[in-house]
């Protein structure tokens, strides 16, 4: 597995889908009888600061934080660190904080998805 996490969205209903390993055959990953849209972290026209997550180094780990608002109808959905061999994930609701605590990995990637703005990224030091 590589450190690119691959993130494809049915433009008909939402559903997102995690893919491990993806498809390189002309038919592609399907849903609503049409094909999902690949994610590319940082590519949306919105506030770069407000997505893209942020982290602090304390001690063996990273407190990971994206500051975003966390309404009902906008919020963070979600945080994942990604490294060759590993993707931990946690979940959001609105309301909640958008932070989580990670093991320190150099060379890792945090990505977090926004329900309106999409995808985004940012490299471990």
């Amino acid at each position: 597995m590589e450190k690119e996490l691959v993130i494809r969205k049915c433009k008909s209903c939402g559903a997102i889908v995690n893919v491990l390993e993806d498809c390189n055959c002309k038919c592609g990953i399907t849903c609503c009888e049409q094909p999902m849209e690949k994610l590319i972290p940082n590519s949306v026209d919105a506030a770069f600061e407000k997505h893209v997550p942020t982290y602090e180094k304390v001690e063996d780990e990273i407190c990971v934080k994206v500051n975003h608002v966390m309404e009902e109808e906008h919020y963070i959905e979600w945080i994942c660190l990604v490294t060759e061999n590993r993707q931990c994930m946690v979940k959001f609701k609105p309301g909640e904080s958008a932070e989580a605590k990670f093991p320190y990995i150099p060379k890792s990637i945090i990505y977090s998805y926004c329900n309106k703005h999409g995808l985004w990224k940012t490299e471990v030091n």
